[in-house]
């Protein structure tokens, strides 16, 4: 289990084509998760048509191992959000299960307005943000506008921006390194029963509901058994683990981990998102 001090729970949020699974990748690329040869863009994006049209539909989570520059080895947690505007559902519960959001701006195009409305659902979250300017590589690349437009449209200090170039990986130690300063870890309430959210799921048809959650309070361990408040229905925990590039199995997940669960459930339907996990005998 990892110490909730060194957790980061973060994810990015942008206008669309403003270069979000780009960034995903550099910090994939720069802890060494995927050697080079097995590298491909959009690492996170699973589905064709993802790949093809360039956007993400299905949120996916990643634990990105990181060491500081002061030599503290931190789990940065990133909550990857669906990057079009017909998907303010599954971002807003992307958000819910974090403590900072980074919110990318395109220096060629400026603020945009799916930026605005992303913006405003992490503050009613009360999430720590950090504004990036990316593409700063680019021919028609206005950066003074830019943070101007962070200062006086967003409302944000872009003292704080950090300029990044995903495409280049220029500025990626620099970003990485304000998520560590300014993002704060979780907090945990150790008198609480055990309670985590499920903020996803997906269908594997060799091992049935990958449940995707994030805990808050207590531990969660294999062989445990779990209740669902929604349906009240409760299942026993087959696997649980982290998400790296596919699955990390371990023995169990403590406050502030995101992470997933295999309990035996074999229809989607049955997992409700946005629902909350206990302990069967403590719920």
């Amino acid at each position: 289990m990892t110490n909730i001090k060194n957790i980061r729970n973060f994810c990015i949020i942008a206008h669309i084509d403003h270069g979000k699974s780009t960034l995903a990748d550099r910090f994939i690329q720069k802890a060494k998760m995927v050697s080079d040869r097995d590298f491909k863009n959009q690492i996170l994006d699973n589905m064709d048509i993802e790949r093809e049209r360039g956007i993400t539909i299905k949120s996916q989570v990643v634990s990105v191992p990181y060491t500081g520059k002061d030599g503290t080895k931190y789990e940065l947690n990133l909550v990857d959000t669906p990057g079009h505007v017909d998907f303010t559902y599954e971002v807003s519960r992307a958000i819910a299960s974090c403590e900072g959001a980074l919110l990318l701006v395109d220096c060629t195009q400026g603020v945009q307005a799916q930026t605005l409305s992303n913006l405003y659902l992490a503050m009613e979250h009360d999430l720590t943000i950090i504004p990036v300017i990316n593409k700063i590589d680019m021919q028609g690349a206005d950066i003074p506008s830019t943070r101007h437009q962070i200062d006086h449209d967003l409302g944000l200090d872009s003292a704080m921006a950090v300029e990044v170039s995903a495409k280049m990986g220029i500025g990626i130690d620099a970003l990485l390194e304000s998520i560590v300063e300014h993002i704060p870890c979780p907090t945990e309430d150790t008198a609480s029963p055990a309670q985590a959210l499920v903020f996803d799921s997906h269908y594997d048809p060799y091992r049935g509901v990958v449940i995707h959650f994030r805990v808050f309070n207590g531990v969660f361990r294999q062989g445990q058994q779990i209740r669902f408040f929604a349906s009240q229905a409760s299942y026993t925990i087959e696997e649980i683990g982290k998400f790296r590039i596919g699955y990390e199995k371990g023995t169990e997940l403590g406050p502030g981990e995101v992470g997933y669960v295999l309990a035996g459930i074999r229809q989607i339907s049955d997992i409700r998102v946005g629902d909350t996990v206990t302990d069967h005998l403590k719920p």
